[in-house]
């Protein structure tokens, strides 16, 4: 069975997400060597990287990625959409060889095969996206017992290790912070789910805003992404950038495939065989992922002062910034 039209439009939307994500790391860390050549750097407390053109030539690239990002999930199933995000640092680590001069390692190289391998394996076996006509058909699926129940044991987790962990074990265990970002995130992405369908509904000549429904979306959107960049924060500046950004990815693409499958139900229409395959690819992505963080300096000179910078609650691939 072929891939549906939307499917291949969610794909297209997905790369063209990577390739302009991961294109703004390098474009905004040659803005920040530049300015900081000339002014008062950004780690010293600086801010000449605003008149900096090509820094934000590197943000309205990831601006734009993101939107395209935002829109893949209109058209596309999470299981097909989330696990791609790991294609920016490909393109992250190609574009770094070649214009930041930062050798990527044989094994760099290997990772970036395995990636692109799994994201093949998924891609050809993705489930088809289900017909949606109205913001009102998410709602039924949003509230119906299986998610709801998944909806709660979610927030009850993510409650005890706000109010009870993260005081006394925040600090010092690295799963706490990334545990409440990942959890939180699966709902972040279901939400952006709806509300994107909710906007291509609304294009098409189909209004959905003027359902209740959409605005407890965008709430829930706003909400999550919040809390996600507060603690994810909180995690970059207690945490090594190189442990968190892989394991951050593990477990943000495993919730929220996890959420997927029991919201809109992706796998129902898929059998055994199918299923497996996507899992393998998942987990070849997972391991080029880990490859390419765990060799990305060997070879390489580490500037001093370097600190991670988040870019997206719901695109979680992190980058190192000169500072």
């Amino acid at each position: 069975m072929g891939m549906s039209s939307d499917n291949i439009h969610g794909l297209v939307l997905a790369v063209s997400s990577s390739i302009f994500i991961g294109s703004s790391f390098i474009i905004k860390k040659k803005g920040l060597i530049k300015a900081g050549n000339t002014g008062i750097r950004a780690g010293a407390g600086g801010f000449s990287y605003l008149h900096e053109p090509l820094w934000w030539a590197g943000m309205i690239a990831m601006i734009v990625g993101e939107i395209a990002n935002f829109a893949a999930y209109a058209y596309a199933p999470a299981i097909l959409v989330t696990p791609l995000g790991a294609l920016s640092i490909i393109f992250s680590a190609v574009l770094a060889h070649f214009i930041l001069e930062e050798k990527l390692h044989i094994f760099g190289v290997l990772g970036c095969i395995l990636c692109m391998v799994g994201s093949t394996s998924i891609v050809l076996h993705a489930p088809q996206e289900r017909t949606i006509n109205s913001v009102k058909q998410v709602w039924h699926l949003a509230t119906e017992p299986g998610f709801l129940v998944y909806t709660c044991i979610v927030l009850i987790v993510v409650a005890v290790l706000i109010f009870r962990y993260v005081p006394h074990y925040g600090k010092t265990h690295m799963v706490v912070y990334v545990g409440i970002c990942s959890l939180m995130g699966s709902l972040t992405v279901m939400s952006v789910k709806a509300l994107g369908i909710a906007l291509k509904l609304t294009f098409e000549g189909s209004n959905q805003f003027i359902y209740f429904q959409t605005w407890i979306f965008t709430v829930v959107v706003a909400g999550c992404c919040l809390l996600q960049i507060n603690y994810l924060n909180k995690a970059l500046d207690t945490f090594n950038t190189a442990v968190i950004s892989p394991v951050y990815y593990v477990m943000f693409t495993s919730f929220t495939i996890l959420a997927s499958m029991i919201m809109f139900k992706d796998w129902d229409s898929q059998n055994g065989a199918q299923i497996v395959t996507q899992l393998c690819g998942f987990v070849t992505i997972l391991s080029g992922t880990f490859l390419l963080h765990k060799t990305k300096d060997m070879g390489n000179t580490t500037t001093p002062g370097e600190t991670p910078v988040f870019q997206s609650p719901s695109h979680p691939i992190v980058q190192m910034s000169p500072q």
